[in-house]
């Protein structure tokens, strides 16, 4: 997904309360929904993975700023992966027994610094309490066996993210479906939140949005009707929609803007 603003919108907030409940249940929870609307922009925030990603992975030097990322980490005392097309389930053990490592250690030293270290690090990723799996379709019946194994040996919770139909195909494994604990369904944006986020849109343009405006509200309604409550085609859409007002001088959002810029999109909702 491209570079974008958060919103917390109620989506999110159900994502979050599905996840704590997850965590504080040590079961195995299955969000799904289309692809676009904000699935792993969600878990992504949960996790505080928007911070501490570029540390995960770079693993470089450091300096005090880092402590804040540190105590982020503490928070979440969650793991988001997501599994590379072609990744075995050998790399996939691998890989989430070193993020589980490294974020286990950053906890630590947040611990150390407030003074509530709790002893040498003795098990790789001792303070990860929840694994966040997305692009979940992408796991074979070995590394989906994988998962339910770590889950039972270690007590952590297990999130996986994917597209509807997802937890009926984790069906066919019933030693993985006996654990799930909840199914929680990730829906695109409602009208009232596509306002709101059309508002932010529209002032990023330099505009002021006013759904009582004729002009205004068939704008809203194009996009509505183009967009269906979809985050990632939302943003596309506008970036088109600011190429077009630049390339034509414009300086108000239309209907007619809003069709010209879907005109140069590839759009197919799945």
């Amino acid at each position: 997904m491209t570079t974008q603003s958060f919103i917390a919108t109620k989506e999110h907030r159900r994502f979050a309360e599905f996840a704590d409940a997850v965590r504080r249940q040590h079961t195995i929870g299955i969000c799904y929904g289309h692809a676009g609307i904000g699935k792993t922009l969600s878990a992504k925030r949960y996790a505080n993975w928007h911070k501490a990603e570029n540390l995960i992975e770079q693993w470089g030097p450091r300096d005090d700023a880092d402590y804040q990322i540190y105590a982020a980490l503490a928070r979440a005392r969650t793991v988001f992966y997501t599994p590379a097309v072609l990744t075995s389930p050998k790399q996939i053990h691998a890989e989430l027994e070193h993020i589980s490592t490294r974020v286990s250690i950053c906890v630590d030293q947040h611990l150390e610094k407030i003074g509530k270290k709790t002893g040498p690090h003795t098990r790789t990723g001792k303070h990860v309490e929840l694994l966040i799996i997305d692009e979940s379709e992408r796991l074979n019946a070995t590394a989906l066996e994988l998962l339910r194994d770590r889950y039972d040996r270690d007590n952590i919770a297990l999130i996986l993210i994917g597209m509807p139909g997802i937890e009926k195909w984790f069906s066919r494994y019933a030693q993985l479906y006996s654990r799930v604990g909840f199914a929680h369904e990730y829906r695109p944006l409602a009208q009232e939140e596509l306002n709101f986020v059309l508002e932010r849109r529209w002032h990023k343009l330099g505009q002021t949005l006013d759904p009582e405006d004729f002009t205004d509200a068939q704008a809203i309604a194009a996009v509505a009707r183009i967009t269906r409550g979809n985050f990632r085609l939302i943003d596309r859409l506008f970036t088109q929609i600011e190429r077009v007002m630049k390339i034509n001088e414009l300086s108000t959002i239309t209907d007619d803007v809003i069709e010209a810029a879907r005109s140069t999109l590839v759009i197919g909702i799945s």
